[in-house]
């Protein structure tokens, strides 16, 4: 189980005009991903997906120079020990802070991929999991700033595929905000589950005017209205109302997540096993909140890679919660990059797949075709 190889494809496309979406981020022009390869001396490749960061050249250049030098020869199957070299040489001692977190993320996702390989079993069942129905909702780069009635008509076809639960994007105006979350809940009534994400865009002023409208609304949860570090407006944030903060795809490792789980403001939690450390490390951190008695409900990155590994780590902690259903209606990273990664049941619930490892095919053809386009995301 000798590490022979490590390599890193970062990989982009342009979204037309058509299809773009409009969020709290800006609007999104391209996707990006980075995969990493992983190879044993007796052959067994293993596949990751490492979070873009939003310079995926970047990512990519990180693993396979730095990252690569650190853990070539060493033994695939000792993820613990492999996590603890990076650590130690790297993102606790010279950082390169979040770049590197994601980094390992990927390469840290392949290994276990290998080991479930080598085993012949499905990654949920190396974690201690079982092929158990995981609730999903209708997410990703959807549901975002289009008028009320359009956006209720886009998530019809997801209401009607099986999903019990949809996230609109919020952080626009405050007014527009409210009359989209109104339009979705007069069209599902109460039976739907709404989650709304702000991605950052809201101020304190903002969540304040929003909060009551999201109580009567009955909102799930409001994910990200502020930047990861601003934890001071969190902490006011969470006097207006009784609908939860939720947050953590910016937060990275245990390390970070320590704090947010001991302040008790945000009592949603959302690492992404592509950026927050891989699965080694967000097993840690759902171990954590467990003592809290604090829910998972991990953010889904670009592939469909990441959102399968997503499904097996639900799969397979006590205290799982939505696995993020990506249904962008441009992504080729879910579509054409590997093989189908989930199918939603009528239940509005998916599984884990039974394929040994990760159990998603991946298309080097496809990397090899969409090089990495540099530059901004969303503009």
């Amino acid at each position: 189980m000798k590490i022979v190889d490590i390599k890193a494809y970062p990989t982009s496309f342009r979204v037309s005009k058509d299809k773009q979406v409009s969020l709290g981020i800006g609007t999104m022009t391209k996707r990006d991903c980075v995969m990493v390869k992983v190879t044993t001396e007796d052959g067994i490749v293993g596949w990751g997906e490492s979070h873009h960061a939003r310079a995926p050249g970047t990512i990519g250049h990180l693993v396979n120079t730095t990252l690569r030098d650190l853990v070539l020869g060493m033994d695939a199957s000792d993820t613990v020990g492999i996590w603890a070299r990076i650590y130690k040489m790297q993102l606790g001692s010279h950082g390169a802070g979040a770049a590197t977190s994601m980094a390992m993320s990927g390469l840290d996702q392949a290994l276990w991929d290998i080991k479930g390989k080598a085993t012949g079993w499905p990654l949920y069942k190396l974690l201690g999991g079982s092929d158990k129905p995981v609730p999903a909702y209708a997410g990703g780069i959807s549901l975002g700033y289009q008028p009320p009635d359009a956006l209720a008509a886009e998530a019809v076809p997801m209401v009607e595929a099986g999903y019990k639960a949809l996230k609109l994007r919020v952080g626009d105006t405050v007014k527009a905000d409210i009359a989209r979350m109104t339009a979705v809940r007069r069209r599902f009534g109460d039976d739907i589950v709404l989650l709304t994400d702000a991605n950052t865009g809201y101020s304190v002023a903002d969540v304040r005017q929003v909060m009551p409208a999201m109580d009567e609304l009955n909102i799930g949860w409001l994910e990200e209205p502020f930047p990861a570090h601003d934890h001071r407006s969190y902490r006011l944030a969470r006097s207006f109302g009784r609908t939860p903060l939720a947050a953590g795809e910016n937060h990275y490792t245990r390390f970070e997540f320590h704090r947010v789980i001991e302040d008790g403001i945000v009592t949603i939690l959302q690492p992404d096993l592509s950026k927050s450390g891989g699965i080694t490390e967000v097993q840690r951190i759902a171990a954590a909140a467990s003592m809290w008695k604090l829910p998972v409900h991990p953010h889904s990155s670009m592939t469909g890679l990441n959102q399968a590994v997503s499904i097996h780590f639900l799969a397979a902690i006590d205290n799982g919660g939505y696995f993020e259903a990506d249904l962008s209606v441009a992504n080729l990273f879910r579509d054409e990059l590997g093989s189908e990664p989930w199918k939603i049941g009528k239940d509005g619930c998916v599984r884990p797949l039974d394929k040994p490892g990760i159990g998603v095919e991946i298309d080097e053809k496809f990397l090899a075709a969409h090089p990495v386009i540099e530059g901004a995301g969303y503009v």
